[in-house]
Formats: structure tokens, sequence, C-alpha cells
């Protein structure tokens, strides 16, 4: 599965205007990942407006800022699809309890919607959490290699874990400066610093930073996983910028 992910940040319009892009497209979903400040299930709920199949998921919503019970409500009050719903939920800034209270919004969410529910992970502690307690792990910032041996360990403990990959990428030249920024500000957070230093992968190998190279690329992480969320990182955060980012993809990865 191929996927496109954006930042709740980019906003309804975004989403509206991307959604029946990548429908056309034959993209599987839309991804958002929750920001502080924006509100990716409202972003998903103009998406889910503007197209009939997408399918539609969230990466992640922090159990920190947002509760089971918010999410649930949210979810409801929005009316959204939850035939074609995924609610990827994480840790966040928990430093202690954050397993348990991960695998209580896990159970909850699984117990009070028809949604789909993955955890977002970087540990093992984590991943065998998602894979064992949750319909599967989203992981980021990885290189395939590593990609792959992580989806093999999570479906060695369930084999129906769902295995979704985030690879931040980049199609316009003029989007490097971004990429470099947001790679350099994840490899300065701790936690990812420290993720970074125990797998022995660098910052800049997890990331597509190529359009020559994105067919391989994304090729690669496909035979890695499960599903491949490429997170776009654009020049501008204008609609237009992000349809060209689709096209472009869907250009180059055309079989």
């Amino acid at each position: 599965m191929l996927s496109i992910g954006i930042a709740a940040a980019a906003g309804p319009e975004v989403a509206a205007a991307l959604a029946p892009v990548l429908e056309r497209a034959g993209f599987h979903a839309l991804w958002v990942n929750d920001t502080p400040g924006a509100d990716a299930l409202a972003v998903l709920a103009a998406a889910a407006a503007a197209s009939d199949r997408l399918m539609l998921s969230t990466g992640v919503i922090p159990i920190d800022r947002r509760s089971a019970d918010d999410i649930v409500d949210t979810v409801a009050r929005l009316d959204l699809p939850q035939h074609r719903l995924t609610l990827g939920i994480g840790s966040g800034a928990l430093r202690t309890g954050a397993l348990a209270r991960v695998g209580d919004a896990a159970a909850a969410l699984r117990q009070r919607t028809a949604a789909r529910v993955v955890v977002g992970a970087l540990g093992p502690r984590m991943r065998r959490l998602a894979a064992g307690q949750s319909d599967g792990v989203l992981l980021s910032w990885l290189d395939p290699q590593t990609a792959a041996e992580q989806a093999v360990t999570a479906h060695a403990e369930a084999v129906g874990a769902h295995v979704a990959l985030y690879v931040r990428t980049v199609v316009d030249p003029a989007a490097d400066a971004r990429l470099q920024a947001e790679t350099d500000r994840y490899a300065g957070f701790a936690s990812y610093a420290a993720n970074f230093a125990r797998l022995g992968v660098a910052p800049r190998t997890t990331v597509i930073d190529s359009a020559a190279d994105m067919p391989s690329a994304v090729a690669a992480y496909r035979s890695a996983v499960d599903e491949v969320v490429l997170r776009a990182v654009t020049a501008d955060d204008d609609p237009e910028a992000y349809v060209a980012f689709a096209e472009r993809v869907a250009r180059a990865t055309a079989d």
C-alpha cells in the first residue's frame, strides 16, 4: 500500500483539495499527523467529504493531549466514516506509565469505535504493545532495512498486525531546506536521538530527498512494510503544492 501524509497544520482546505486527487490516483490513504493548535480529525473530516473510498488515518494523536474519550466524541461529532478510519495514537510527552496509558487508550478506542487502531512506536516495548494490543504499528524515521527488521518482529508478535511507515519525502528541490530543517528538528529530540543511536541509523538516510531516486526508494520501502506513507514536505503550504506533490509521486511510482 502507498499513501500520502500531511500535517494537520496544513488545514482542511489542503485535505479537501488533495483527497480526490489521491483517490483518483489509487493511493490507499491520506494520513494526517496531529500537531499542536490543529486537529487531525477535523482535517480528515474535510478529506472524507471530498472522497468516497479513500482511507483516512491519523498519525498520531498523542494521548497526553487528547484522551480516548475526547477522540471518540470528536469522531462522532464530525461523523467520520469509521469503516474508512484508522486512529493512530501515541504516547506523546508521557515519560511514566506510557505503555499502560497507550494500551488502555487503544483498548478503549477499539471497543468504542469501528475504526482500526494503530500505535506510533519507537522502542521495542511499545512496538510489541502495538502489535499485540492494537491493530498495528506506525513506524517513522527508519531506513528500509531497519523498517523490514521491525516489520518482521511485529508480524511475529501478531501475524495480522499492520505495519505502516512514515517516510519524509520531497519531490521539489525548493523544499530541500524544509526537509533538512525537519530532519534536524527530530534528530534534536532526546527520544529520537536515542533511537537513531540505538539503531545506528543516520537521520538523513531515513528520508527520500531526490525525485530522481524516488521509484527505487519507494520500492525498497514497499518491500519492507505493509504500508508506506510518504509524508509530503513541500516548498509552501498552499493546496496546489500538495496536489503537485501527489501527482508527481503517482507518475514516479506508476507500475
